[in-house]
């Protein structure tokens, strides 16, 4: 499988996002609402339509789902622990670390249910629509937790006002209750959900500046060995133990080693925080997919 070829249109879209805020007259006010758009509108519909439409069957995956929760929590308790750890917190500034703390465990759904497919068909997909289904709400709270706190901001509030947590709760209340989206209505909802990935992902590149990935070296270097090097090796330990089928422990390794999501930037900037480190660090969280999703896949099983 050539990861590589998997990541690069992700890649390349950050990319046509630097260029053109740099290099022509679509300049940082044009992105600034580019980003109101896909943080109150685009991405809010594409995580509501994705937990809607994927089944949670809990009975027949709950090792799975064990193991899936298991992997977040740790990639958030790790994630959370760098500012306080001996050799680390004289080197961590905290204000970076709070809009940071997300990139060492959210991941690429997009990504995620591509590799799936890739890896095992339609039983694939199915195992990890379980995964993104349970999975998501944790990890959206997660991440506004330590923004809210650092900048003394209202938890409850942001949580009740956040319109990515209100979609993903939202989703998975109609999951629950047996909504469903009419036929008529999923090809809007779809391309409503492409745009905003396409769209999230050049205005990351617009606002990445590569000068502040240097200020924070080892903050950027925590996160990413996180998500790229620990979290992989836990959930592979993870499918050893509780025994999971060759299938779900291939889905679950690789949905531990893909790219952080796109969203993080855009989360991190509406709420206030340094969005270009943010996007420097999901730029080079795509770029180390290639190496972390071939390492964790070549683990034995």
């Amino acid at each position: 499988m050539n990861h590589a070829q998997l990541l690069f249109p992700d890649f390349s879209l950050i990319a046509c996002g630097w260029l053109l805020c740099r290099y022509t007259a679509l300049n940082r006010k044009v992105w600034d609402q580019v980003e109101s758009l896909v943080y109150y509108f685009l991405f809010p519909v594409l995580l509501f339509h994705s937990i809607v439409r994927s089944p949670l069957d809990f009975g027949a995956t709950s090792n799975l789902v064990g193991a899936g929760v298991a992997l977040c929590a740790v990639g958030i308790g790790l994630s959370y622990s760098l500012p306080f750890l001996p050799w680390l917190r004289t080197h961590i500034d905290k204000r970076e670390h709070a809009a940071s703390a997300q990139i060492a465990f959210r991941f690429n759904s997009f990504i995620c249910l591509t590799l799936a497919e890739r890896l095992a068909g339609t039983q694939g997909l199915l195992l990890i629509s379980v995964l993104i289904g349970v999975c998501v709400p944790l990890l959206n709270v997660a991440s506004v937790w330590p923004m809210a706190r650092h900048a003394q901001m209202g938890f409850v509030g942001q949580l009740v006002r956040n319109p990515l947590i209100i979609a993903t709760a939202s989703g998975l209340l109609a999951n629950i209750l047996g909504f469903t989206v009419p036929n008529w209505l999923t090809p809007t909802l779809s391309r409503i959900g492409g745009a905003s990935l396409a769209l999230g992902l050049m205005a990351a590149g617009a606002g990445m500046q590569f000068s502040q990935l240097g200020k924070g070296k080892v903050l950027a270097v925590s996160v990413l060995s996180i998500r790229h090097f620990i979290l992989p090796l836990v959930a592979w330990g993870l499918a050893r133990a509780l025994q999971l089928e060759p299938t779900q422990a291939a889905v679950l390794i690789a949905f531990s080693a893909v790219p952080t999501a796109s969203s993080a930037y855009v989360l991190a900037s509406r709420m206030g925080y340094n969005g270009a480190f943010v996007a420097g660090l999901v730029t080079m969280s795509t770029l180390l997919g290639v190496a972390s999703l071939t390492f964790a896949l070549a683990l034995p099983r």
